[in-house]
């Protein structure tokens, strides 16, 4: 497993060294540069920069310099001081907008991961092992009704239900009184009671998926002769079915993992928008409308990141899990 876990970690440093080398690219596609979009945008408010303040900004964004040395300025601030550079429509530094959204984005992704575990998997094997049975076919048409509808009408109509029947806001996380309030047990059961419209509208689709997954491949485990022959020899249902076929069966939870960590900052994002929710979706959407490339660029790198930081998560729960993906990879 330790020589698994080295070429895993291996792998990964020219990876997100690629990466951080096409988010610059990214960054540069505009036209102009940033020192003088920043003083069009000072201009444009009735203000200047004065002579000091651009030749600041012009050596610590490297503009001017070749792009190499450009590259190294940029992504050594952010290695070794967490500088992401500065947001010009926001007008704050990027790092305090990706501290103000990134905790809350990873947080309900990992919510949204458990919650789909929790309800795909006991269906999954229900589908699996009753196949056919009105169950099965129940689940089947509520799963197809799910990936077919989009997250965002599914979001619509959770709110008209939620404000008609349960008295919670239309859209946000908090209640406007508990918005700015400290934390305490009231704000935590006002979260309670607005969080579970977007858990729901995330975990719909996904859940879906998993469940025709899960099902398709525990019904190709349990035909195979190793089962066939454990069943002959009077090994019980139970124990046939838990110990090897769904632990292979599992493998598409654990492998899930990379892409769900980074799918709420851009694959949601219209729904974060429906919903109004303080995620890095719709700061991503709007970066990009408004072209603040630094900003755009600094949630790209950090999506791609944790892309791979979860890929590498789902190799070692994989390897763990499935004895043949860590000896296969020597």
């Amino acid at each position: 497993m330790g020589r698994y876990l080295l070429r895993r970690v291996l792998i990964m440093v020219p990876t997100l060294f690629a990466i951080s080398i096409a988010t610059f690219i990214i960054i540069q596609l505009p036209p102009g540069d940033y020192v003088t979009t920043l003083i069009a945008q000072y201009s444009a408010q009735g203000d200047q920069l004065d002579g000091p303040q651009i030749e600041a900004l012009k050596n610590r964004y490297g503009v001017g310099d070749p792009m190499i040395v450009q590259y190294w300025k940029w992504i050594s601030a952010i290695l070794f001081h967490l500088d992401f550079g500065e947001s010009f429509a926001w007008q704050k530094p990027v790092s305090s907008l990706l501290a103000d959204r990134l905790p809350l984005t990873i947080a309900l992704s990992i919510i949204t991961l458990l919650f789909i575990w929790a309800v795909s998997f006991p269906i999954g094997i229900y589908s699996a092992l009753r196949q056919y049975s009105a169950g099965d076919y129940v689940f089947t048409m509520i799963g197809f009704i799910g990936l077919a509808t989009p997250n965002f009408l599914i979001a619509l109509v959770l709110m008209y239900l939620g404000m008609q029947y349960f008295g919670t806001g239309a859209g946000g996380l908090f209640s406007p009184e508990w918005k700015d309030a400290s934390w305490n047990i009231g704000k935590l059961l006002d979260l309670l009671g607005h969080i579970w419209v977007p858990l729901v509208v995330w975990g719909t689709a996904g859940t879906a998926g998993m469940i025709r997954i899960l099902r398709a491949n525990l019904l190709d485990e349990i035909r195979k002769p190793y089962v066939t022959a454990a069943r002959a020899r009077g090994v019980s249902e139970t124990k046939l079915t838990v110990k090897y076929p769904l632990r292979v069966a599992l493998n598409p939870f654990f492998s899930t993992i990379g892409w769900v960590l980074a799918s709420l900052i851009s694959a949601d994002a219209i729904v974060s928008k429906v919903l109004n929710l303080p995620t890095m979706g719709p700061l991503l959407l709007d970066a990009l409308r408004s072209q603040d490339m630094y900003l755009a660029g600094s949630i790209v790198l950090i999506s791609a990141t944790l892309t791979v930081i979860g890929t590498l998560i789902s190799d070692l729960l994989l390897g763990w899990l499935d004895p043949r993906v860590r000896l296969g990879a020597r």
